[in-house]
């Protein structure tokens, strides 16, 4: 019991004065028993001489191999070989100490590995939806996210494009209007040029005036259904714009979430840094109190150095970590800023429909008036024609 509190738990200046001491009495053990009782000098010589080995070979074993091989694992944790174990972690002395520390670094590097791959797989999204959003404004409507994303990500994903689909809907109605307006136009065209027809024909005989003025009033009246039905047209169309509003909303929210994400991934990267500084404050500690040992803590000294080192090394990581998710946090403002576009663009295309709507309304209303107005006008020539007939009747 009391060699393993030896070689555990005692002070490296406790293990240094022992061995320092014991062999030094080994050392005047043989000069003092030949003044003494020079008839066993010989014998208590060699019995000195097999102990001073024996204790040399232990003392090796129990004071300079654990520092020898903790120094060892420490340039091999500094080389990224965070997968070796860290022995002697149970000691309760400097060993132990900074096998300890070396335990906590390891864990912290490998959190941060873990972290800055996060941040990649993050940084690869981002750039993919940039890259889709660029393709959609620059009118690309077949900019579907075909790669598969993480379940994070995935609604993100259904969201965009279900926003594209909204788009390429929305403008399919949107064309379908148009074409039905153009086909109204040209149906009021042709009314109208039928009624000038008809109308110079009036001159020549009230009968066939009264036949043209009722053939107007029949295509007034499918001018006005097509009219309608082009207005509820218009009112799908725009039903179809607030869909695709809605949807580009919830992309940004999703954005959002995943900037708010990014924000909570810098807190733990500022844990990191916190914890390597505290290692490499540690690690000055520790080449203090080696200073003081003097020669016998120069070896001490080294270990101390190293875990600086690495401490300082954690830091720039957790600095270069932090540098890359602002960066990741730039595309994702980029990318909001390209979808916020898209929904001004659905806003305007909304404010078109509703104009046209609006028209149309107009346009309705319109014929409408017409075509009570030519009904009047053909009973009016039908009473004229009427006239006509009972004075020629009369003639």
């Amino acid at each position: 019991m009391p060699m393993h509190w030896f070689v555990a738990n005692a002070p490296i200046r406790r293990k240094l004065l022992v061995a320092f001491g014991s062999m030094t009495a080994l050392v005047a053990l043989t000069p003092l028993t030949l003044l003494l009782f020079p008839a066993l000098a010989l014998p208590v010589g060699i019995a000195a001489a097999v102990a001073a080995a024996g204790l040399s070979v232990w003392y090796r074993q129990a004071i300079a191999n654990p520092y020898v091989t903790t120094v060892l694992r420490m340039e091999a944790l500094a080389a990224g070989d965070l997968s070796s174990p860290i022995q002697f972690t149970e000691y309760r002395d400097c060993v132990g100490r900074l096998t300890k520390a070396m335990f906590t670094f390891r864990d912290a590097a490998a959190g941060q590995i873990r972290q800055n791959e996060e941040a990649e797989r993050h940084g690869e999204i981002v750039r993919g939806m940039t890259g889709n959003l660029e393709r959609l404004a620059q009118g690309d409507l077949t900019a579907d996210i075909v790669e598969e994303y993480p379940a994070t990500y995935a609604r993100l994903r259904e969201n965009f494009n279900a926003a594209l689909a909204s788009l390429r809907a929305l403008l399919g109605a949107v064309t379908e209007s148009t074409s039905a307006i153009r086909n109204g136009s040209g149906e009021i065209a042709q009314a109208s040029e039928s009624l000038a027809r008809r109308t110079e024909a009036n001159a020549a005989s009230l009968e066939q005036t009264t036949a043209a003025i009722s053939q107007m009033d029949q295509r007034l009246k499918v001018t006005a259904e097509a009219a309608n039905r082009t207005v509820e047209r218009a009112d799908g169309a725009t039903a179809t714009v607030s869909g695709g509003r809605q949807v580009v909303d919830e992309a940004v929210q999703a954005m959002n979430r995943v900037n708010d994400s990014a924000k909570g991934i810098d807190s733990v990267i500022e844990g990191l840094d916190k914890i390597a500084f505290q290692t490499r404050v540690l690690a000055m500690n520790a080449a203090v109190e080696a200073g003081r040992a003097g020669e016998a803590g120069r070896g001490f000294a080294v270990v101390a150095d190293l875990v600086s080192a690495l401490a300082m090394r954690a830091e720039e990581e957790a600095g270069r970590a932090r540098e890359q998710l602002t960066a990741t946090q730039v595309d994702i403002v980029a990318a909001v800023a390209m979808v916020e576009k898209v929904d001004g663009a659905l806003a305007h295309i909304a404010e078109d429909v509703s104009g046209v709507h609006e028209l149309l309304n107009q346009m309705a209303t319109d014929n409408r008036a017409q075509s009570t107005v030519i009904s009047e006008i053909s009973s009016a020539i039908g009473t004229m024609d009427q006239s006509t007939q009972q004075n020629a009747a009369m003639v």
